[in-house]
């Protein structure tokens, strides 16, 4: 294959390395010796074990004596690690990881990954430092599944909630030493290019930022080379199919399930990469929710949920279309755990999602609501869809009082105060919600726990059982052929 690099990739050298085996990374068993001929990777960016429990409870009819079981308990297959690698170097395999504890080279890991690292491993099968889009410690680039799918003739796709160039999309795609890098990564989209061809025909998702520059208008480029560009969700059903498109329809990330126009969003782009993508050779696409990890990270329960309910509907509508295309093999898992969700609080042995049901918005988006209109305890109701106590309306009018002193004596500019009152009403509405739902959080960061694995279709039997999250790429990589 030819790999072309440029410099923006500065000191990054690329080479394609065999895959080191982990753990019971052995042969395609026998039940998976007829490869699928589409694969779906569905990524839910923070989705520890807690979020597809609390999903069943909050998606669960009251009016029926037992909890009915979702989507997600139909699909679990198994389980997956997500450490990333040590600061030392150490990269695991099975046979690395005895040598390196009997050597005392494995110090320093500290179990916990970020997104960057965790993508690169789901997508290119190594450990690598936290940050790292596509390439292992040494800052070498490595292969990975969506290129390999692109070199063996496989139409490739990506389709996420997030700005096409986060850190798990990117890690599919681009070579970066730094997640945060987008520009750069923006244009590794457009300059990296397998055997002479774009690595993905179809990108859907937000963006429009780092790819519309004044720098450079990577959008004209793409056009030019013979993309569809569109920005608008009514342009989906317009497509032609005999074309590659580029569907960037916010600045940034698109909005949150429970304030967009569309609350399946994620379904959404799904079927229509999928159309787009669909051949006789076969499709690769990468699905993520990216949001719920945001959810966890902002430790509202609410945000996590809408989340949730639009990846349902998406791995509900995957699992209808394996059933018509019984040669595809849709895998998901989640990249790691954000935010130590809890399911009950305080001892209280409850917990009450039907409050979450009720709200009209997102909090965030009441929040920036409330901060524009004066507070009144009926307003407040009507946007969370149940009542509020009288203290918690004078909590309300305290923090006013507090943010328009505030914004007075540091001489805020009214954007300015409106975000800083945005932002405290926004706590305050989140703690009202998880009061009520006595629902907990143990950070607003990541945690190290063991992450749930799905698959159904052609091969599914791959991913029973534990496994570490770079063997899963391994898994992908022989069912499409590279031992």
């Amino acid at each position: 294959m030819n790999f072309k690099l440029t410099p923006s990739l500065l000191a990054i050298s690329f080479s394609v390395l065999t895959l080191s085996a982990c753990g019971s990374k052995d042969t395609v068993s026998p039940q998976s010796q007829v490869k699928p001929k589409n694969i779906i990777m569905v990524v839910a960016d923070g989705m520890g074990p807690v979020y597809p429990s609390a999903f069943r409870y909050y998606h669960d009819n009251p009016n029926t004596p037992l909890v009915e079981r979702t989507i997600f308990d139909k699909l679990l297959v198994g389980s997956a690690s997500t450490y990333p690698a040590s600061e030392s170097g150490y990269i695991s395999t099975s046979d690395a990881s005895a040598a390196a504890l009997a050597s005392g080279v494995k110090k320093n890991n500290f179990f916990v990954t970020d997104s960057a690292a965790s993508a690169t491993a789901l997508a290119a099968g190594i450990k690598t430092y936290n940050g790292a889009i596509g390439i292992d410690q040494q800052k070498k680039a490595h292969l990975t599944v969506l290129e390999w799918a692109k070199s063996i003739g496989k139409t490739t796709g990506i389709a996420v909630t997030s700005q096409i160039v986060h850190a798990t999309p990117a890690s599919y795609i681009a070579k970066n030493e730094k997640r945060g890098n987008y520009n750069a990564i923006a244009d590794n989209y457009y300059d990296l290019k397998v055997d002479g061809k774009f690595k993905a025909d179809v990108m859907l998702g937000g963006g429009t930022k780092y790819f519309i520059r004044d720098d450079r208008n990577l959008k004209d480029e793409f056009v030019a080379a013979g993309y569809q560009y569109i920005d608008q969700f009514s342009q989906l059903s317009t497509l032609d199919k005999n074309q590659p498109v580029l569907g960037l329809f916010a600045d940034v990330a698109l909005p949150a399930a429970l304030d967009d126009e569309d609350k399946y969003r994620l379904k959404t782009l799904t079927q229509t990469a999928i159309k787009q993508l669909e051949n006789d050779k076969g499709f690769f696409l990468l699905v993520e929710a990216s949001q719920i990890d945001w959810g966890g990270h902002s430790n509202d329960i609410a945000y996590a949920m809408g989340e949730m309910d639009d990846l349902s509907a998406t791995m509900e509508f995957l699992d209808d279309y394996v059933k018509q295309h019984p040669d595809t093999l849709v895998v998901l898992t989640a990249d790691h755990n954000t935010g130590g969700l809890s399911i009950g609080s305080k001892n209280t042995y409850q917990w009450k999602p039907h409050f979450i049901q009720l709200l009209k918005k997102s909090p965030e988006k009441i929040a920036s609501l409330l901060a524009t209109n004066k507070i009144t305890d009926q307003q407040i109701t009507e946007l969370l869809g149940f009542p509020i106590t009288d203290d918690e309306v004078l909590q309300f009018n305290v923090i006013k009082l507090e943010q328009t002193l505030a914004a007075s004596q540091q001489k805020q500019t009214p954007i300015e105060a409106e975000k800083a009152l945005t932002k405290q009403y926004y706590k305050a509405i989140k703690n009202i919600i998880d009061l009520r739902t006595h629902s907990g959080w143990t950070t607003g960061g990541h945690t190290g726990i063991d992450v749930p694995v799905y698959a159904v279709g052609q091969g599914k039997e791959e991913f029973y059982g534990y496994q570490d999250n770079i063997e899963i790429a391994d898994k992908l990589f022989k069912l499409m052929g590279r031992e």
